[in-house]
């Protein structure tokens, strides 16, 4: 039996009774600001259970400025068949780079591995840390994945699927990507760190390509300075990206998805796109069991799409 067998018996009792949901009436305190500290503990009561493999032994740059966070991680799920050579969603929750988004990350780990999949949740680096952390962090989680597979059970094949600000981290890891370094002292960093695929929800790709997404600029959810262009990913899409899948909601400024399938379109690159109108952003698996408690049957089948979508890539359970 799989080291991890654990994980999926836990996943299923952490989406049954709650574990990461946080409603959005708990999101704010009696000032108004934002109730990060509470959300992070919520996070790391939820994930204590939990087998988890770190990202590094130590992990550079960190300084424990922020404790709460705890070092970057990933929490392993194998397929209920457990079937060698099989590929692994690598899933990366939203929040703004402020705080961890449950529903985005555990809950749609469950919905995935009930249709068959590997799965991986990651635990990346927030605020105060940089977003070229939280982007050396799924780099570095798409590595270990593959250098690691013999341990894991599982194939070379790694997709990146994100929401929110975790889309928008799916999307630079898919844009921002190399094949490893065969000298490098660390095995790991020997591993290429490129998605086979890339599926983006409802992420805020870009702060260049039109003006103020979300009413206000700067916004460090961007990136700062130079780092705007850079994690901008609709500018850095090339003919050696890997095919995206893409959907959000009206709720967000459709231009995020259109501009993004464009370039997607001009670099020859392989991508479904879907943009439900209405609704409201954070949705997860859109089927109640989120932070807003909506449950959308429209969008529910955004799953089965996805999954449709990835066989036809040959990225099957």
């Amino acid at each position: 039996m799989s080291e991890f067998a654990s994980n999926a018996r836990l996943l299923k009792q952490a989406v049954q009774e709650g574990w990461f949901i946080r409603p959005i009436a708990r999101h704010r305190l009696a000032d108004g600001s934002l109730d990060v500290e509470g959300n992070l503990e919520q996070w790391n009561r939820a994930m204590e259970p939990f087998r988890k493999t770190p990202l590094w032994e130590q992990t550079p740059g960190w300084d424990e400025r922020d404790p709460l966070q705890g070092e970057p991680y990933l929490v392993f799920v194998p397929s209920p068949a457990a079937v060698p050579g099989r590929p692994t969603l690598l899933i990366s929750h939203g929040g703004g780079f402020l705080w961890r988004t449950g529903c985005e990350g555990p809950n749609v780990a469950w919905f995935f591995h009930r249709m068959g999949y590997n799965t991986a949740i990651l635990s990346y680096r927030l605020r105060p840390y940089s977003r070229m952390a939280a982007l050396a962090d799924i780099q570095r989680a798409v590595r270990l994945l593959r250098a690691e597979k013999d341990r894991f059970g599982i194939g070379d094949a790694v997709v990146t699927m994100g929401f929110s600000a975790g889309g928008m981290l799916s999307g630079n890891c898919a844009t921002h990507f190399d094949n490893g370094c065969l000298e490098a002292e660390d095995p790991v960093e020997r591993f290429s760190c490129r998605p086979d695929a890339c599926v983006v929800g409802y992420g805020a790709m870009s702060g260049v390509s039109f003006p103020a997404p979300f009413g206000a600029a700067p916004d460090p959810l961007f990136g700062e300075g130079e780092e705007r262009f850079y994690l901008a990913t609709e500018k850095h899409v090339s003919p050696a990206s890997p095919p995206f899948f893409i959907w959000q909601t009206l709720s967000d400024d459709g231009r995020h998805g259109l501009c993004l399938a464009k370039a997607l379109q001009d670099a020859g690159v392989p991508y479904e796109l879907h943009i439900f109108e209405g609704v409201v952003h954070g949705l997860a698996m859109a089927d109640g069991q989120n932070d807003l408690e909506q449950q959308v049957p429209h969008i529910t089948h955004w799953g089965e799409l996805c999954a449709e979508w990835l066989a036809m890539h040959g990225l099957n359970p």
